[in-house]
């Protein structure tokens, strides 16, 4: 995975309403309106927040007459759990060494 796209990922799930934007695109595509009636926020704010998911290939526009209907992408979401992967796998590792040490040291 090129650094560039993890970084724009990253970066675009760091705000938790682009976390909570991309949960909701889980069940399908969504209008904007529908997607900002969610937030406590104004739809040009949302707006922005589409758009930094959109720059960051999480989310496609497209529109339908007068209406922007917004899909989630999973492809850098699949590139992203792929390159965590191997760290998940050291951490899972880790603890489970933690988890022996500690069991052993209880048997004492």
């Amino acid at each position: 995975m090129d650094t560039d796209i993890g970084g724009d990922v990253f970066t675009a799930l760091a705000s938790p309403i682009r976390r909570e934007l991309t949960a909701l695109l889980l069940d399908g595509p969504r209008p904007v309106n529908q997607l900002a009636s969610h937030f406590d926020m104004s739809r040009p704010s949302v707006s922005e927040h589409l758009r930094v998911l959109r720059d960051a290939g999480l989310v496609s526009e497209r529109r339908s007459g007068r209406q922007r209907i917004y899909r989630l992408e999973a492809e850098p979401l699949r590139e992203l759990s792929e390159w965590l992967s191997p760290y998940e796998r050291f951490w899972r590792e880790k603890l489970s060494e933690l988890r022996k040490l500690l069991d052993e040291e209880d048997e004492l």
